[in-house]
């Protein structure tokens, strides 16, 4: 076996020689590999031949060794080398190198976890990470906003350019000076309509009539008969008696009222009279516009020559077959000895040109009489009529029925002599029912009516709970229906800046009151909580009425917060109807200015942003609300047209108090959150942000001013951009500024890296001798850091590598020899027998 087995051990050298130069032709083959990590082929002897075993030390030898013929050698380990490679820096943003132990771990084609150091990445058609060879990089993801989800490894995904993200605000910072001097804020705006009406009342709808009250018809004699008989009269010859005839129309007083175109008639007694008949008093007047003249009795009135006024003697009915006869054979002096039962004749009578309204009313309390609650709105204004020394006749009076809704159950009559400098109607008459056909003969001088109930032109007053479709509004002598259903569009005015326009819907069942509650809103004037004394909003100095809306005396009212930068104001334009058929109506209520708002105040708008990168309006003001010897405090007040409520449409959206000490330095500020509801879109709501006045100076100045310096919300941004932290963090930088984390990289180190096996294409798998992956962050349990934007080079050292293949090539010349030596013994062998 001797040559043959030198052969074969010469044979092992030649395949050893031979693995060296594989292992060396490989690692020279990646030397520009990116991150592949060199090999080296160590060797161990194959197996001997004993020839002895040796003998140990005797007494008489001392022992020989044993005698063993090695039969070759063998490649025992092919190790990887796992040391640092050159980091080199890249262009390429998702290049990235590990700079200690670690792998990347990535997915291969069959799901299964693979690792690699090769950080060459790249992005594919999905936007994930993936290695030059396909494989994707794997990491913990992140959720819906945003937040790493450190449960499962994922293929780690970065979307440029097609995820977009927004930035809410959390904080705004202001800046500026509030001043100390100045007045304080202490009084409102108030603003109010003019007086408006309630449109659903029954009221008169047509005009009376008037005329001339007609006197005696005298075309039939008047005949006075001296009577003979002295004993039957009290009457003296001599005596002169001047008689009166005048017309009466019943009312509902029962006295009666005259007319005053009587007729006068003078008789003297003479000889031995003792009375006086007077024969043909007419029965019947003319009639009046071809029909009966409304009188139901004639009265008879005499004075003697000591008397001054007529006295009531006796009174007739009309009708019938008449004329009448009456005897009168009373003395002198006799019916004015009586006044109670012979009354003195009214001679009161008009002068002027008059015209007359009437009203529905509610007879109560006398007081109560021009009170327009308990009046209904006027009927149509009758045409004017002269008189002259003489009386007006009231007829065609307007009536409802006794069962009207709203109660009414009697009748006025108002007067304006448009002759006289008094613009205003007076109360000459109330008929105690609504429903009879009844005439009145006006009578009541100007010396009288001037003092009567005045009339009350716009009516019942509206109310809070007045439906809107119901107000009216007078103009003159006109009544017009201010609202109808639709839509009010409103746009008002603050501290002298345009608001917001806000909508308001008017349905049939609307009230005034809802009115008041959206102009509130709208406008956002901010009323005390009643929570914190101390903190809450005051009320107005001037009314002591918190800020709001009220009704008074018919009028609506808006009192705005303090502050002259809080000053309301409702243009004419300010109010616009779209009715239910699509036409756009200027809604007719004027709005004026009844009290000025006091204070200095300042104020700004800014911007802010919800969680969708919605940018939301918002308005800040700031009043001055109290100040002392030891500070000065002003009240904040926020308001944002783009606040979203439930229900309404409010834009106040905070207030709070900012204190001042006596260097004017800030001291500190209550309630500095502003809360914007966004209730009907899917951004995230309320949004709330802090208010941070610290920088804000306190000192005096000619005028407080106030700005925000910078808030942190963002619009939206699409993602442009990324950043690949030492830890692992991929950060993504959008192009508003804002960075969010887009995933995170995870590493995996192995007890024996030598261990592992190789796949291809820069690829490791879990190995028998490898030990399990453990998984971490870059940086943390052992494991090396994360350099973006560089590679690392492959650690083959090609010097090193070359000295080895001059050695390998050495060795396998030397092996060579070895069968060539044997080869020519065993030629010299064959020869011998030659």
């Amino acid at each position: 076996m001797g040559l043959a087995s030198a052969m074969s051990t010469a044979l092992t050298g030649l395949s050893a020689a031979e693995t060296t130069i594989d292992v060396v032709g490989n690692n020279l083959a990646n030397s520009n590999t990116v991150g592949f990590k060199a090999s080296e082929a160590s060797f161990a002897t194959q197996f001997l031949q004993t020839l002895a075993l040796g003998a140990a030390p005797t007494e008489n030898t001392g022992g020989t060794n044993p005698r063993q013929v090695g039969l070759g050698t063998m490649v025992a380990d092919i190790t990887p080398d796992f040391s640092q490679g050159t980091i080199e820096i890249s262009s390429n943003p998702t290049d990235m190198a590990i700079q200690g132990d670690g792998f990347f771990i990535v997915q291969g084609g069959g799901g299964e976890h693979l690792y690699t150091r090769n950080g060459i990445f790249k992005m594919n058609s999905e936007n994930q990470l993936v290695t030059i060879t396909g494989n994707r990089v794997l990491g913990f993801g992140i959720d819906d906003d945003f937040q790493i989800q450190r449960t499962v490894l994922t293929p780690l995904t970065i979307p440029l350019g097609a995820t977009a993200v927004a930035q809410p605000t959390a904080n705004a910072w202001l800046e500026g000076t509030l001043s100390p001097t100045g007045d304080v804020a202490d009084q409102g705006e108030i603003i109010q309509t003019n007086i408006l009406g309630q449109g659903d009342h029954i009221y008169p709808t047509t005009a009376l009539e008037r005329d001339l009250a007609q006197g005696p018809n005298l075309t039939t004699a008047l005949t006075a008969l001296e009577e003979q008989d002295v004993g039957t009269g009290g009457m003296q010859p001599g005596q002169t008696f001047e008689y009166r005839f005048v017309y009466v129309q019943d009312d509902p007083d029962e006295t009666g009222t005259e007319e005053t175109n009587w007729s006068s008639l003078l008789i003297t007694t003479e000889f031995t009279d003792s009375q006086v008949e007077i024969q043909n008093i007419p029965h019947a007047p003319d009639p009046i516009d071809g029909e009966p003249a409304p009188y139901d009795r004639v009265r008879i009135y005499r004075r003697d020559a000591s008397e001054t006024r007529f006295r009531q003697i006796r009174e007739l009915p009309l009708g019938g077959a008449g004329p009448w006869d009456f005897i009168d054979d009373k003395a002198a002096g006799f019916y004015a000895a009586d006044p109670v039962t012979y009354p003195a004749m009214d001679e009161g009578v008009l002068n002027g040109e008059f015209t007359y309204y009437v009203t529905f009313g509610r007879m109560t309390d006398p007081s109560s009489v021009a009170d327009p609650e308990y009046n209904s709105r006027p009927s149509e204004l009758s045409l004017p009529r002269a008189a002259s020394n003489s009386r007006l006749l009231l007829r065609d009076l307007p009536t409802t029925t006794t069962t009207n809704a709203d109660g009414w159950n009697s009748r006025r009559i108002w007067r304006r002599n448009n002759s006289s400098d008094d613009p205003q109607w007076h109360l000459v008459e109330e008929i105690p029912n609504v429903d009879q056909d009844v005439i009145v003969i006006d009578e009541m001088t100007d010396e009288v009516a001037f003092d009567q109930p005045v009339l009350d032109l716009d009516g019942p007053r509206i109310r809070p709970d007045t439906h809107l479709v119901d107000v009216v509004r007078r103009d003159g002598s006109s009544y017009e229906n201010v609202f109808e259903e639709g839509v009010l569009e409103f746009t008002g005015r603050k501290g002298g800046r345009s608001l917001a326009m806000k909508e308001f819907t008017i349905t049939e069942d609307s009230t005034v009151q809802d009115l008041m509650n959206f102009l509130e809103q709208a406008l956002g004037i901010q009323r005390a909580t009643g929570i914190d004394a101390d903190q809450d909003i005051p009320p107005d100095a001037a009314t002591n009425k918190q800020p709001g809306g009220f009704i008074e005396d018919g009028r609506i009212n808006l009192l705005g917060n303090n502050g002259v930068d809080n000053a309301l104001d409702i243009g004419l334009s300010g109010m616009l109807l779209r009715t239910e058929s699509g036409e756009v109506l200027n809604v007719d209520l004027p709005w004026a200015s009844v009290q000025d708002a006091v204070g200095e105040s300042a104020v700004t708008d800014f911007l802010v942003y919800d969680s969708l990168g919605i940018p939301l309006r918002v308005r800040l003001t700031a009043a001055l609300e109290s100040r002392n010897s030891t500070s000065t405090t002003y009240r904040w007040f926020a308001d944002s047209p783009d606040n979203d409520p439930l229900t309404g449409v409010g834009i106040a959206v905070g207030t709070g108090l900012i204190t001042f000490d006596g260097e004017g330095n800030f001291v500190s500020a209550t309630e500095s959150t502003v809360s914007i509801e966004r209730r009907h879109v899917s951004s995230a709501s309320p949004l709330e942000f802090e208010l941070d006045f610290t920088q804000i100076s306190g000192l005096a100045a000619n005028q407080s001013t106030l700005a925000v310096s910078r808030q942190d919300g963002s619009a939206p941004g699409v993602l442009t951009s990324f950043i690949v932290g030492e830890d692992g963090t991929i950060s993504g930088v959008f192009s508003n500024g804002v960075t969010r984390d887009l995933g995170q990289l995870r590493l995996a180190r192995f007890a024996n890296a030598a261990g592992l096996e190789q796949r291809g294409q820069n690829l490791f798998a879990e190995g028998v001798n490898s030990g399990l992956p453990v998984h971490g962050d870059p940086g943390q349990q052992g494991i090396g850091t994360i350099i973006a934007g560089a590679t690392e080079l492959s650690n083959t050292d090609i010097g090193s590598n070359l000295i080895d293949l001059i050695l390998a090539s050495t060795m396998y010349r030397g092996n060579t020899r070895v069968i060539t030596t044997a080869q020519q013994m065993l030629d010299e062998l064959l020869a011998l027998r030659r």
